[in-house]
């Protein structure tokens, strides 16, 4: 089962708090970093860091649907993102220009709009996010499943800052959300083993291979097997 949407809300504000303290950690260092490559292919560390306002802008652009509309699941919701990487990658790009005299502190304007709009949507069950309807509760745990993968991104990318922007119990609720559109779909029984692992194999991050999943996963009988998801990783 999904955790439910106070359960999540609280998971954002974790990972936001704790992501948005390490980028100020960061100081001049983070302002000087701004043009080098990232770990993401195609992108500066600054796009990256402009690229968390866009993820809390889509919970401020969110709004109610009309009653009876039938939402996304979570995983349909995940799926979407593949065919529109340009698309995010572009409307990153124009953000990160519009941000650059003073990128962190409009991405903390957009998160501050998010978080009071998440405030405003309580009680709604379904919303209309930009890729289509979808409940509350999935949407704020997609917005936990991209800070926190983002914020991994960014730790890769300082390698020389030894203390991690990914918060604990967030991470843990993003494995076992992954984990549970893997489940979903294929019935195994399933376990994470490494949470921080899971996640980059889910997400593209961390290549592919059966002994990687094999650390990541564990069967939850031990006469079963972790079965190769070659087909089915990355999830987004």
């Amino acid at each position: 089962m999904s955790i439910d949407v106070d359960a999540a809300a609280d998971h954002l504000r974790a990972q936001w708090d704790r992501l948005d303290g390490w980028l100020r950690g960061l100081g001049a260092e983070l302002g000087r970093a701004a043009d080098r490559p990232s770990v993401l292919d195609e992108w500066s560390v600054g796009e990256l860091v402009s690229h968390l306002g866009r993820v809390m802008e889509a919970l401020a652009r969110c709004g109610p649907v009309e009653p009876g509309t039938v939402p996304l699941s979570f995983a349909e919701y995940l799926g979407t993102y593949p065919d529109r990487a340009e698309e995010i990658a572009e409307a990153t790009r124009t953000l990160d220009a519009e941000l650059a005299p003073d990128r962190l502190g409009g991405v903390e304007a957009l998160a501050a709009q998010a978080f009071a709009r998440l405030d405003e949507l309580d009680g709604e069950r379904v919303v209309q996010a930009r890729r289509g309807p979808i409940t509350l509760q999935d949407m704020v745990v997609s917005r936990v499943v991209e800070l926190v993968v983002h914020a991994d991104d960014l730790s890769r990318s300082f390698p020389e800052v030894h203390d991690s922007p990914v918060h604990p119990g967030a991470l843990d609720a993003v494995a076992a959300e992954l984990l549970h559109v893997v489940v979903v779909r294929g019935g195994w029984s399933l376990e994470v083993h490494d949470p921080l692992l899971w996640v980059r194999l889910a997400t593209g991050r961390e290549r592919y291979d059966v002994d990687r999943l094999a650390k990541a996963l564990a069967p939850l009988h031990t006469s079963e097997a972790v079965p190769d998801l070659g087909r089915m990783l990355p999830l987004l």
